[in-house]
């Protein structure tokens, strides 16, 4: 009779991670990454069981980033970078767990929202 191996987790130690937070008008996608950017948690607010409006709202993105940063206590991780792209209104409770946890130094924010279709608007020619 053949038994099943057991897989371990592999022990990942790391202490610079990048968060990269996408928002859109109907979602939150979080996921954290290390230098090499290779995955190493992540999710949206399905993990809660949130559906419809209520996905991004702040609160949403609040509780979806304290879990995430709660696994990453496992990690070791110790300084963050923090990547927002999109628009949506899940930047503060975002920053806003970021603050009340106090276990992971900000060290880096940067903004990677793309300009709009089409850019910026050229000056007309005169006409002759």
């Amino acid at each position: 009779m053949a038994v099943a191996k057991k897989s371990k987790k592999k022990d990942i130690k790391i202490t610079n991670g990048i968060l990269y937070v996408t928002t859109t008008k109907n979602n939150t996608l979080i996921s954290l990454c290390d230098q090499n950017w290779n995955k190493l948690i992540g999710g949206g607010t399905w993990l809660l069981w949130y559906k419809w409006a209520k996905k991004n709202t702040p609160y949403a993105a609040e509780m979806l980033t304290k879990n995430l940063l709660k696994e990453a206590q496992n990690y070791w991780l110790k300084e963050m970078w923090v990547i927002f792209k999109g628009v949506g209104m899940a930047r503060d409770g975002v920053f806003k767990a970021i603050n009340e946890i106090w276990l992971i130094d900000l060290s880096y924010i940067k903004e990677n929202t793309p300009i709009q279709f089409g850019g910026c608007k050229w000056k007309r020619p005169k006409r002759n």
